[in-house]
């Protein structure tokens, strides 16, 4: 089967509530699914003959602070048997959390971690939701776009103590929330 094929079989088969949106492309087939039936697309997938995805490659985030579900989830997933490319995407918010992906694909556990490490978007009973990629004091998430360039704390080493010390960064209220709007959109011709 091909790109094509897989695309038609899974939009003729499986349940209208489960995909949003199909694309069809010729690097791949993407999806675009409710969080609440995330799991059940990905076992279809997995399980179904006629699609056989056996590897997820990567898990990854994008935060757009302007949606009312503001973070968008997209698995990239290979079935290696028919050669073929798809990417499921789901969307979520602060409270909103995810079916975890570790039961079927157990690589998945590493990027569900980084996932919330870096956006705050948990799964639900997830056998190891800790940070991953930050330290484990750090406050935010990094990657989410109203975390203040500054961050909240500033590390250095101290050389009179001889030794790392974090403290709190305090900055003027002006400086510490990034505006959105392009410099160049707000520049007039005249």
């Amino acid at each position: 089967m091909d790109n094509q094929s897989i695309f038609k079989y899974s939009w003729e088969t499986l349940p209208k509530k489960w995909v949003k949106k199909m694309e069809r492309s010729e690097h791949g087939n993407r999806s675009e699914t409710n969080s609440d039936y995330l799991f059940q697309l990905l076992c279809f997938l997995k399980l179904h003959t006629y699609t056989r995805v056996q590897v997820s490659i990567d898990i990854c985030g994008v935060d757009h602070p302007s949606r009312k579900r503001r973070f968008e989830v997209v698995y990239n997933l290979l079935s290696t048997r028919y050669n073929s490319r798809i990417r499921v995407q789901t969307s979520a918010d602060e409270v909103t959390r995810i079916s975890p992906i570790v039961s079927l694909f157990p690589s998945a556990g590493w990027w569900e971690r980084e996932i919330w490490d870096m956006f705050g978007v948990s799964s639900i009973n997830h056998p190891d939701l800790r940070r991953i990629s930050t330290d484990y004091g750090f406050e935010g998430h990094p990657l989410r776009k109203d975390l203040p360039l500054s961050g909240y704390v500033e590390v250095r080493y101290d050389d009179p103590e001889k030794r790392v010390v974090s403290e709190p960064i305090e900055m003027t209220q002006e400086f510490r929330y990034f505006d959105f709007a392009s410099p160049w959109e707000q520049r007039s011709n005249g």
